[in-house]
């Protein structure tokens, strides 16, 4: 459990760090596209599947795959099809879920 909860914490920094990189946008246009509208949601997709699992709440379970899925396959769709807004949908959804189902007595 510890080693699965190391990894997703090691996937959300990296999801981070695709944030960082699409406001600093310090490669070519192109680079920051693929990190910044891609890389981010599919890493935010991982660690929901990650983070599903683990959630204390079991209805939250397959919502969270459900997230994952959404903010995954988003990613891979053109931006300019409307379809391309599911995976901020997955994204608000996941985090949400991540909030209201996380085990409240986790240790310190």
């Amino acid at each position: 459990m510890k080693n699965l909860m190391a990894i997703q914490a090691g996937v959300s920094f990296a999801a981070l760090a695709c944030l960082l990189v699409g406001w600093i946008q310090p490669f070519s246009p192109e680079l920051n596209n693929i990190i910044y509208n891609k890389l981010f949601y599919i890493l935010v997709g991982a660690s929901f599947v990650l983070q599903a699992p683990t959630l204390a709440n079991p209805k939250f379970k397959i919502p969270m795959y459900i997230a994952a899925g959404l903010c995954i396959v988003g990613a891979f769709l053109p931006v300019e099809t409307r379809l391309s807004g599911i995976k901020t949908i997955g994204l608000i959804a996941g985090v949400i879920m991540s909030l209201f189902g996380r085990n409240r007595n986790a240790q310190q």
